[in-house]
């Protein structure tokens, strides 16, 4: 008997059938972020980053061309087991003239749409307020400048446009995130003010008419960013109330909230009052640092919390980190690997009999539970998953050798 044989047994005696949960988890889609492969950088002209934004590290071999970028994403999506779409951000528009971000049409991602379709996966979007000359002291669409804010407010309204493009061409409904860099780094005269403003704007885009049923809007929260340690203008409080009022998905990167905060005790809540939630996994350490995801305790209970309430086709899973002190091939696949094993290991528990323990206040014996969970043969589901997705478990020796023939090269 093989050791997935024997460990499907054991799963078995506890409800769970392995096989049912195979077939479940190779068709949840996950959103991977392409900024991991250049440092966030984009194809516009190569500047540093700026606007709240920051990438570490400086190891060899970035992808600095279209070219370069979507040969890693092959090469690491070809690392990674599961259903995949693409997350792209307005900064990597491929051009043959400069085009600014207010000016942006969907034929300046038709490269990315002729991608993701040659491949059959859907394309995520967000606009860019950051890295660029009119992000002014620290400010996009909250600024009290009128020129400054009427061209990020264009600059919105083109990426519906584009991302309703993306829907309509490969015929999957896109998630198109809004985040600004807004705020200031000591202590503000003026709260209620950016935060209007930035409420204005945002009317402004999103009276720009698209359909709701291809593209959903999100706005993500940050509790601080680099240069804006005392005031975000979109902290949580305000992105979820707009998004709440104004019928918009909230989305929550588990790494823009007090470090005592975690994102897995907000789904529950959220999910009460929204029909669709969209998340950003990362790894902040101390604060906001984007670090490759792990297969840690918040990841797991982040995909606990999704699959106990049974809501996989009710929250948009995506990655968002960027490493640049390791191989960046390795990092997209060691976090979005610790995804899917955090997927999985959701799949793997019988949540009904656990919420019947809660309910009956038989602490003692979900405690137990609990515990004896944490020792079942999960490593041999994850090697049978694998498998069945033509993917071997070792990717670090096929990532060197593609180091050594490739990136070292550039």
């Amino acid at each position: 008997m093989s050791r997935y044989e024997e460990a499907k047994k054991l799963y078995a005696a506890l409800g769970i059938d392995t096989d049912a949960v195979l077939d479940t988890i190779k068709n949840v889609p996950v959103s991977i972020h392409c900024w991991q492969g250049d440092d966030v950088i984009g194809f516009e002209n190569g500047q540093a980053l700026s606007g709240g934004i920051q990438t570490t590290g400086n190891y060899p071999g970035k992808a600095t061309n279209p070219e370069q970028l979507m040969a890693d994403i092959d090469k690491a999506f070809a690392l990674m087991p599961g259903k995949k779409k693409l997350n792209i951000h307005a900064n990597y528009a491929i051009m043959d003239e400069f085009v600014d971000r207010d000016k942006l049409e969907p034929k300046h991602f038709a490269k990315w749409v002729e991608f993701a379709k040659e491949r059959g996966m859907g394309l995520d979007f967000n606009p860019t307020y950051f890295s660029h000359p009119m992000v002014k002291n620290n400010l996009t669409l909250s600024s009290p400048d009128d020129e400054v804010r009427a061209f990020w407010i264009e600059h919105g309204k083109r990426c519906l446009k584009i991302a309703e493009y993306f829907a309509e061409e490969t015929d999957i409904p896109c998630v198109m995130n809004i985040w600004i860099p807004d705020g200031y780094k000591d202590i503000p005269a003026d709260r209620l003010g950016p935060r209007a403003r930035f409420k204005d704007s945002l009317d402004q885009i999103l009276a720009t008419p698209y359909d709701k049923s291809k593209v959903f809007v999100t706005l993500e929260s940050k509790v601080f960013g680099i240069g804006m340690e005392s005031y975000t203008v979109g902290s949580a409080e305000f992105t979820l109330s707009y998004s709440t009022k104004n019928g918009l998905t909230p989305l929550m990167d588990n790494g823009h909230y007090h470090p005592t905060e975690v994102v897995s005790d907000k789904i529950g809540a959220l999910l009460i009052f929204n029909d669709k939630l969209a998340l950003h996994v990362t790894r902040g350490v101390r604060w906001d640092s984007d670090h490759v995801v792990l297969f840690d305790d918040e990841t797991k209970e982040i995909m606990k919390e999704i699959v106990a309430h049974d809501a996989l086709d009710r929250v948009f899973i995506a990655t968002d980190y960027f490493d640049a002190s390791i191989n960046r091939i390795s990092a997209w696949v060691t976090g979005v690997r610790s995804v899917q094993k955090a997927l999985l290991n959701a799949l793997l528990q019988p949540h009904a009999e656990m919420k019947a323990l809660q309910d009956a206040h038989n602490t003692t014996k979900l405690m137990v539970m609990q515990e004896e969970l944490k020792t079942m043969p999960f490593g041999d589901i994850w090697a049978e998953y694998l498998r069945r997705e033509n993917i071997e478990a070792d990717y670090l020796t096929p990532i060197v050798a593609y180091e050594q023939d490739v990136l070292s090269k550039r």
